[in-house]
């Protein structure tokens, strides 16, 4: 058996809001970061492979030679942000060293989880990304797709349908998952939002708000649906627990989830009934 056991799970959160599709699994919170639980049994011998010592950089000294090596450059570390950030946690949580994100932010909880990684390959633990670091994680994921860099939100928006150039309008945009809260053309606010699924579907089109219900609750899946602003039938713009909780690993059942509870509570203020809704792709 090797020295380690890897406890890791991914985060799932309780199905809420009239949109939500059921979560798999226990239910239960994981923690955001990988934990190993030393046996005192030594590790087998590693391989080149992802898994051990023979990776990128690593290779050992030869015999007597003591002169002293340089160390790896250090691409990333705490307090870093970006594009590239967000490929290091993506690619974390391909291999189970980290469960929340990602978030673009370098932070405590990335660090202990590049930290972890490193401690498992044999590498110095600094908990900062060094290009040895990189390239062993780099041949052991692959390469993230959109969606899995912004699985929590945070992606920037596309530009507005010309049919919320007008008026006061939620300007939603089903490709890049975003909504716009516009005046007269001007973006007051935008949100990441999430949709229902391909069995039930948001409709699109141009709709008005007819109906707001701040603590409602759905009669048909018996959820919470706060902050919900009708614009078609049973479909409302809302907050979504579920969403704040897995990203886009969820779907609703037709709604526009927000899973920013402060942008839609500040948003459910500012809508009035009548204002118009336009859904596009």
């Amino acid at each position: 058996m090797g020295r380690a056991i890897a406890v890791a799970a991914a985060v799932l959160a309780v199905v809420t809001g009239c949109t939500v599709q059921a979560p798999e699994g226990d239910g239960k919170r994981r923690s955001p970061v990988h934990i190993e639980i030393p046996d005192g049994t030594p590790s087998p011998p590693r391989t080149p492979d992802g898994d051990g010592d023979g990776g990128p950089g690593t290779a050992p000294a030869p015999p007597g030679d003591d002169r002293p090596r340089a160390a790896p450059r250090v691409l990333w570390s705490r307090g870093d942000t970006g594009r590239d950030v967000r490929e290091l946690q993506a690619r974390l949580r391909q291999v189970a060293w980290l469960f929340d994100g990602p978030t673009g932010t370098y932070d405590e909880p990335t660090e202990k989880a590049v930290s972890g990684f490193q401690g498992k390959r044999g590498l110095p633990r600094t908990g900062r990304t060094d290009t040895v670091t990189w390239q062993r994680l780099l041949g052991m994921t692959h390469e993230p797709g959109k969606w899995d860099l912004y699985l929590m939100g945070g992606q920037p928006a596309d530009p507005p349908d010309p049919r919320c150039a007008t008026g006061r309008v939620l300007c939603v945009d089903k490709t890049s998952r975003t909504l716009r809260w516009m005046i007269d053309g001007r973006t007051v606010s935008t949100m990441a939002v999430r949709f229902g699924s391909q069995y039930t579907p948001t409709r699109e089109g141009v709709f008005s708000v007819y109906w707001k219900s701040r603590d409602h609750v759905s009669t048909l899946y018996d959820s919470p649906m706060p902050y919900a602003m009708f614009f078609s039938g049973g479909q409302a713009v809302h907050y979504s627990a579920d969403f704040a909780a897995r990203g886009y690993a969820g779907a609703s059942h037709g709604c526009v989830n927000v899973r920013d509870e402060a942008a839609i509570a500040g948003l459910y203020a500012q809508v009035r009934n009548g204002d118009k809704v336009v859904v596009s792709r």
